[in-house]
């Protein structure tokens, strides 16, 4: 017969209990961000028949879902103190899911399966740059794996690669209807070739990802919250293009900017900050 137990060690036990499932929730909405980004890929395979537009719009949403999971889970792990290794690999993993193969077979078949039946270099290309974007993001997700600790929090070194994905959905989300001459599956193609060699660069990017450090950082942070879902109901599916956009353009001349020795904006003190576990 078992012991009957005190109220105290009951209260323990509970607390232990609720303990070890806190542990399952940043794991859990990791799995939701590989859920949409496989929902994703299924959507981009039933993109078939007279109105493929539909199929592509479900697909590229789904990315920027994805995202949004990708974003909580790295929160709710510090907030509740749960972060773990396991988690960081299981991250990693969900990365090269949800934002390298989704969004490579999402372009693929977007920009490039058509045409190219009827023109089999556009689909070489095509099949070039999608392999392109998916290998420089594994690549920058193994770089952000080493560097842990050695770079400072405020920047990533090179674009995240749900960065990248979301730029492919943003263009999808802009313009739905697949390229209808080689001219514009070719600059989609660029796009895709841009985006590679941007997330395997040094360049710094912008990490949004940091608490605010005061309470008038804090009051700037929610106002921008308030703004971006403000433009996101006003633009509708001109937001996304028009957001990243303006991101991948700050960054650049950001970059520029601090070769020409300008510092209004303090550049990155590598080793000196240790970066708070969140995805790349």
């Amino acid at each position: 017969m078992r012991p009957r137990l005190t109220p105290e060690e009951r209260r323990a036990r509970r607390q232990r209990a609720m303990r070890k499932s806190m542990f399952v929730l940043p794991s859990s909405i990791t799995m939701a961000s590989i859920l949409c980004g496989f929902s994703s890929v299924v959507m981009s395979i039933n993109a078939a028949g007279a109105t493929p537009e539909r199929f592509f719009l479900w697909a590229a949403g789904l990315l920027v879902l994805a995202g949004v999971f990708d974003g909580l889970d790295g929160r709710v792990a510090r907030a509740t103190n749960t972060a773990t290794e396991f988690g960081v690999q299981l991250d990693s993993l969900a990365d090269v899911v949800s934002f390298g193969m989704a969004p490579a077979i999402l372009a693929y078949r977007y920009g490039f399966f058509q045409l190219g039946i009827q023109d089999s270099t556009l689909r070489a290309a095509g099949w070039a740059a999608c392999f392109v974007f998916i290998a420089c993001g594994a690549l920058r997700l193994a770089r952000f794996n080493v560097q842990v600790g050695a770079v400072d929090a405020r920047y990533f070194v090179g674009l995240p690669i749900p960065a990248g994905a979301a730029c492919v959905a943003a263009v999808i989300i802009w313009h739905p209807t697949p390229p209808s001459n080689s001219f514009q599956a070719y600059g989609f193609a660029a796009e895709l070739f841009i985006l590679g060699l941007l997330m395997v660069s040094t360049l710094r990017f912008p990490s949004f990802k940091r608490r605010a450090a005061s309470p008038r950082a804090a009051m700037v942070t929610s106002l921008s919250i308030v703004l971006f879902f403000a433009l996101m109901i006003l633009l509708q599916q001109r937001f996304f293009i028009g957001f990243f956009s303006a991101y991948m353009l700050f960054a650049l001349s950001l970059n520029i900017a601090w070769k020409l020795g300008w510092r209004g904006i303090d550049p990155p003190l590598d080793g000196e900050e240790e970066p708070e576990p969140a995805s790349s």
